[in-house]
């Protein structure tokens, strides 16, 4: 029988490497939507002096603030719980 070629020998079909739609598809689906990138690009690049993680106004606050606290209150956590531990044990 002999060795046999661990490679295929023909490529696979590509998946995603065309730019046609599949033929099952309708030509407008509702999910394809409209493209957003240039009104983000419009509202990242706007120079109003606020980090880029906090351009999109009160969720982007609200995921801030609460990341925030989270790390404060875990820094805190830990040090108070390694002050407890270092303490000498009572007998």
């Amino acid at each position: 029988q002999g060795l046999k070629p661990l490679v295929p020998t023909e490529s696979p079909d590509m998946i995603f490497g065309t730019s046609k739609p599949a033929p099952s598809l309708p030509a407008a689906d509702p999910f394809l939507g409209t493209n957003k990138v240039p009104d983000l690009q419009k509202v990242f690049q706007r120079s109003d002096g606020l980090p880029v993680h906090l351009k999109l106004g009160y969720p982007d606050r609200l995921l801030y603030r609460t990341t925030m606290a989270l790390t404060i209150g875990g820094t805190i956590y830990c040090l108070v719980a390694l002050f407890i531990a270092s303490q000498p044990k009572k007998q």
